[in-house]
């Protein structure tokens, strides 16, 4: 999760458990602590401290019979080990847990062996990155709990994943983005987005936590949840526009239309609707790669692409930057072809 932002909203409060997990309560004057379950600055998590400020216990999910799954991933969610993931990862491993949990929460650990984890990945097959995201999550599961004497045999042990090359993600073109902007005007929350992830490089998971509490003199200074690298980015004038514009929430830019954070999973599938209305075949990361190649194009050297997209090394910027070397030098040379 990185740093926690300052200033929280108000009554909130932070502790670390015996695990070492960092957890949340809220706290109204001498009143009891009601804790706060979630990411923070997750839908969950402005839902439950919006109702623990009016008094109410947040839902807590039913009590699960020992020894089953469900059971197996409430204790898991609970270590240190889980504490210690990144927050992007715990939001889509947590989405994977949920639908594991309707399928098969009651089943007990016993049963749940080899051949059931190999037919959790044939059932997703038609979308390899599914169905390795689902084996990176189990086995998670399962060597922690190996690790923990809760089971004696990692049932994941031995698996492979599904070779799931592809082209990548598609790279908006500048037409791309025209086409967007004209469908999604200044004021609109997708028009928000779209400027979010295209002047700032971020990834979506923490473009749904940026927030106010993150600027300062018109800098963004955040910890990315991926690699753990501590960004700065200056506010341009475009994205000023498009936050001063728009109706925004307590916690994060980028909201739901009530004013609440929008978890990865759903910004995703929102913004690619937004981007299916506006006839643009894209997405959120492939708007990210956008925004590299615009600022090697434009001259960014390997150092500041790193400081601006959270990259160490050169391997990744090196990319971005080669390819608007050769664009430039064909463009130099072209006409050394004439007589």
């Amino acid at each position: 999760m990185g740093q926690m932002p300052r200033p929280m909203p108000p009554n909130l409060y932070r502790e670390r458990n015996r695990h070492g997990t960092v957890v949340f309560y809220v706290r109204v004057g001498k009143g009891p602590r009601i804790r706060i379950r979630g990411e923070f600055g997750s839908k969950q998590f402005a839902g439950n401290y919006h109702d623990a400020i009016l008094g109410q216990e947040p839902q807590r999910g039913s009590v699960t019979a020992n020894g089953t799954l469900a059971w197996l991933i409430a204790r898991y969610q609970d270590s240190s080990a889980w504490g210690g993931l990144a927050a992007i990862t715990k939001e889509q491993r947590g989405f994977i847990f949920k639908i594991v949990i309707e399928r098969a929460g009651n089943a007990s650990l016993a049963t749940i062996t080899k051949k059931v984890i190999q037919q959790g990945m044939e059932d997703r097959s038609k979308t390899p990155f599914a169905a390795n995201n689902f084996l990176k999550t189990m086995r998670g599961l399962f060597q922690w709990a190996r690790n923990a004497q809760h089971v004696e045999i990692d049932p994941t042990d031995g698996i492979k994943g599904f070779s799931n090359k592809t082209e990548g993600y598609h790279t908006w073109t500048e037409t791309d983005i025209t086409r967007f902007e004209s469908r999604w005007p200044i004021g609109t929350r997708e028009r928000l987005a779209m400027c979010v992830l295209l002047y700032t490089g971020l990834r979506r998971g923490d473009a749904t936590l940026l927030g106010r509490q993150h600027v300062r003199d018109g800098v963004i200074t955040l910890r990315t949840a991926k690699t753990g690298q501590q960004v700065s980015i200056p506010i341009l004038p475009e994205l000023a526009e498009a936050i001063n514009s728009t109706k925004t929430g307590d916690l994060a830019f980028i909201a739901t239309k009530g004013g609440r954070p929008l978890a990865v999973e759903g910004f995703g599938t929102w913004f690619r609707e937004a981007c299916n209305a506006a006839g643009v075949k894209g997405s959120a990361h492939g708007l990210r790669k956008a925004g590299a190649v615009r600022a090697a194009n434009n001259g960014a050297t390997v150092a500041q692409l790193n400081a601006i997209y959270g990259w160490t090394g050169e391997k990744m910027a090196s990319l971005y930057t080669k390819s608007a070397d050769r664009v430039k030098l064909a463009r130099d040379a072209i006409g050394k072809l004439a007589k």
